[in-house]
């Protein structure tokens, strides 16, 4: 029986919680995180993420002049639910690409509307000062 170890990554060792869920990651308070970071906090191989670049359009790196990958905390929030709904939901990357473009535009279209009910409710503080 081969050993598994603890700092290679298993897709069937992912911890799992009481609600079926993996646990959560706690991201460092930094700006930028090398591949190497990022591959042990998602705890996926990085030929995985470099992979992910070329499948989901809005996984986009910031590049040194030497070439390395830094991801922003925002890249690895995507990382990490593009894992959840390849890994734990099964989605197939076309579904999960699908599902991330349809959440986006949900997003934007619930911003929009909080910011004209925003923009109605100063309007209408402004009047009452008047």
């Amino acid at each position: 029986m081969p050993v598994c170890r603890p700092d290679r990554y298993n897709p069937f060792m992912v911890k799992k919680m009481p609600d079926n869920k993996s646990t959560l990651v706690d991201i460092p308070d930094k700006l930028y995180f090398r591949i190497g970071e990022v591959s042990k906090l998602a705890k996926i191989p990085a030929y995985v993420l470099r992979f992910w670049e070329s499948e989901f359009p809005r996984i986009r790196p910031k590049r040194t002049d030497a070439g390395q990958r830094l991801y922003s905390r925002a890249d690895i929030e995507l990382i990490l639910k593009i894992k959840t709904l390849l890994y734990e939901k099964k989605f197939t990357i076309q579904g999960a690409r699908q599902h991330l473009s349809v959440r986006s535009r949900k997003d934007e279209a619930s911003e929009k509307q909080l910011l004209a009910d925003l923009h109605a409710e100063l309007k209408s503080i402004r009047d009452m000062l008047k």
